[in-house]
């Protein structure tokens, strides 16, 4: 690769880019291997070939039509990793309503704030999911439901858009439908109304809506098109070198890119399986799914394979099919990840990194890259897409120096939904993104993620990079895990705080710490204030919420 001199760089083109719909890439990719296996839900003992899946597809697409829904209607899915929630992402695409992902984790308010700003005409949820009861907040939110005679037409007060609740179970419950009779009302014409459906869509289209976790304000709707998400699964896939003999164990929730993007449209656009082996994070059921189902790819964030190398059983499981995966939405330590190639057999784990807004992967290392550039860094730019590094003032700034990382290309979001002034803020004039994310470009073009902008700590004039303290704290012995942000403080402005995970059966202090930093690292990087923890706060996509630690101890 030939070297550069200013952090600009373009990814290959070679691959042509997907000019299809997620509907017709499904179709195509059932054509060609309509008997390999697509979908396992260990969970659900759900066990389809391709064709099988396509059929249960194609009858939950009828079934919708039937009940009123129409291209460019918004259908929320607020439910765990699960067979339904499969159907509900590639029925909705294929008669073009707009999938709009809800956060499994959302309490009340959220869920009505996001439900109303997209004006969502349906939504299909479950039951329940650890402590949140999907039904019980809905009934306190709509008490009409109780009191309902229709299940068809709502009339909702504080959801006056939503006109359908369909909830998975056989349970009946006052104003809602059930996922199966929905699938019920499937009819010949209405199956046959598919095709000409199909002609009608454009890869153009806006296709799914996801909120972004963001610590200010209220969640933003980023609005992703066919072209967007299906072309960012198959480059996923090309990185993985996924065939039809793979099968790749998905224990990321399905909700985020992570878990619908670079795992189920990875696998349909390669005709791969997609293995689920629960419906939330579980590291011994993760570690079960991929001995038994012998999956060749394992899909997680950091914290997820920190956990399964430390399950006590770990030796038991044969992991020996791994060879491959995706590890990304956290900066991983590099201690782990040679953990993950060598204990685990992943030699050709990837690291991804991106956001929500491009599809999500604008970075992805290779199989081939070295094992050094594979720790450090999250690779180069991603097919068909255009990184530079900037400065305060906009310009591009030289090799090896540290700005803030913009995109340009296929995977650029088309917009929030509804938020024009916020789109222009992230998306220039230009069509360049602007991540909030500060890297550094080396000569060969792979970029090292330094932080976020407004994750770095500024005391008494000094910036420092949280990232560059975890990174040495990792060294410790007995530290498993570290999460270091900036807090209040009045000499100084900011202080440097530390939240420590430290190993089991470790007795390590404040102290400690204070002595293994000495004279290791700049005075003013050592961290004033630690805790020792038994967990981070975290979205459900395994995302540390620095800003919860922040808030505590600044309360504190």
């Amino acid at each position: 690769m030939p070297t550069k001199t200013h952090s600009y760089h373009k990814g290959l083109t070679s691959q042509p880019l997907l000019e299809q719909t997620i509907g017709q890439a499904f179709d195509a990719t059932v054509a060609n291997h309509p008997d390999a296996l697509a979908l396992v839900v260990r969970h659900q003992s759900i066990r389809w070939s391709y064709q099988q899946y396509q059929g249960k597809i194609n009858q939950l697409a009828a079934g919708l039509l039937a009940l009123g829904i129409k291209t460019g209607d918004r259908i929320g899915i607020w439910a765990p990793n699960c067979y339904e929630w499969c159907l509900t992402q590639f029925a909705t695409a294929k008669i073009g309503a707009i999938l709009v992902c809800i956060n499994p984790a959302y309490r009340k308010s959220e869920l009505e704030y996001a439900l109303n700003k997209v004006q969502c005409k349906a939504l299909v949820c479950a039951e329940q999911f650890k402590a949140s009861h999907y039904l019980n907040m809905l009934q306190k939110i709509a008490p009409e439901l109780g009191t309902s005679s229709t299940s068809k037409n709502l009339e909702l007060e504080r959801l006056p858009h939503l006109k359908q609740i369909i909830r998975m179970g056989d349970i009946q419950t006052a104003g809602m439908l059930n996922f199966n009779s929905v699938m019920d009302m499937a009819n010949d014409q209405k199956i046959q109304q598919l095709d000409s459906i199909a002609q009608g869509l454009d890869p153009k289209d806006i296709i799914n809506i996801q909120f972004t976790s963001g610590t200010t304000g209220s969640p933003k709707g980023a609005a992703l098109t066919h072209n967007n998400i299906l072309n960012n699964g198959k480059i996923v896939g090309l990185g993985m070198k996924l065939t039809p003999a793979d099968r790749l164990c998905i224990p990321v929730p399905l909700y985020h890119c992570f878990g619908m993007v670079m795992g189920n449209l990875a696998c349909i656009t390669h005709g791969a399986a997609a293995i689920f082996p629960n419906d939330g994070f579980d590291p011994t059921l993760t570690l079960q799914t991929v001995s038994d189902e012998q999956c060749t790819a394992l899909h997680g964030v950091p914290t997820m394979f920190i956990a399964e190398l430390g399950c006590e059983d770990f030796a038991s499981y044969n992991l020996s099919s791994l060879r491959t995966g995706i590890m990304a939405g956290a900066p991983c330590p590099a201690e782990i990840m040679n953990k993950v190639m060598q204990r685990m057999h992943m030699q050709e784990v990837l690291i991804a990194y991106g956001q929500t807004e491009t599809s999500p992967v604008n970075h992805m290392t290779e199989t081939d890259d070295p094992v050094e550039k594979r720790v450090s860094t999250v690779g180069v730019a991603s097919p068909h897409l255009e990184i530079k590094i900037i400065d305060d003032n906009g310009e591009t700034l030289a090799i090896n120096q540290r700005g803030e990382i913009c995109i340009k290309g296929y995977a650029v979001m088309r917009c929030y939904w509804d938020e024009p002034e916020k789109t222009r803020e992230t998306i220039d004039n230009d069509g360049w993104l602007h991540s909030g994310d500060i890297g550094i470009m080396d000569e060969q073009g792979f970029v090292e993620i330094t932080g976020r902008i407004k994750d770095m700590i500024i005391r008494g004039g000094e910036n420092i990079y949280p990232r560059e303290i975890e990174e040495f704290l990792f060294q410790h012995p007995d530290i498993e895990d570290v999460q270091v942000f900036g807090v209040a403080d009045k000499k100084y402005g900011e202080a440097v705080c530390a939240w420590i995970k430290a190993k089991a059966g470790s007795t390590l202090s404040d102290a400690d710490i204070q002595t293994f930093c000495h004279d290791e690292i700049a005075h003013f990087k050592v961290p004033k204030m630690i805790k020792f923890v038994d967990e981070f706060p975290m979205t459900v996509t395994g995302k540390i919420q620095k800003y919860k630690m922040r808030d505590e101890m600044e309360q504190q």
